[in-house]
């Protein structure tokens, strides 16, 4: 049974969000090196199998995504309008879940099979 440890979720999202933000800055688009790095570490931390960091993992990359969008809607409407931002953020919610969401669990069960429990 798939158990969410909220404590590595938790930290894996800071992780996802700070990093990718210093990432973003260094080299641009290529963001999803921080959500690579996050999930693996939630994969890690939670252990218990490969359904377990996998579950964990994607509930980060989701999460996260979601979180990226909402920042990507504030920044977008301040600087190119309403209309703009609005069409940003919802394109940004449903391909972030979705990539995010799939490379979160594929990460999170690869850190749970390095932890090997």
């Amino acid at each position: 049974m798939v158990e969410v440890k909220w404590t590595p979720v938790i930290i894996g999202l800071i992780i996802a969000i700070i990093l990718s933000a210093i990432i973003n800055i260094v080299l641009p688009g290529w963001s999803i090196i921080a959500y690579i790095i996050a999930t693996l570490y939630v994969g890690y931390a939670v252990g218990g199998g490969y359904a377990n960091g996998a579950a964990n993992g994607a509930l980060v990359g989701v999460v996260a995504s979601i979180i990226g969008a909402i920042l990507a809607l504030i920044i977008g409407t301040a600087i190119a309008g309403l209309a703009a931002g609005l069409a940003a953020g919802i394109v940004g919610v449903i391909v972030g879940i979705i990539i995010l969401g799939i490379v979160g669990a594929i990460f999170g069960a690869i850190g749970a099979a390095i932890k090997g429990e």
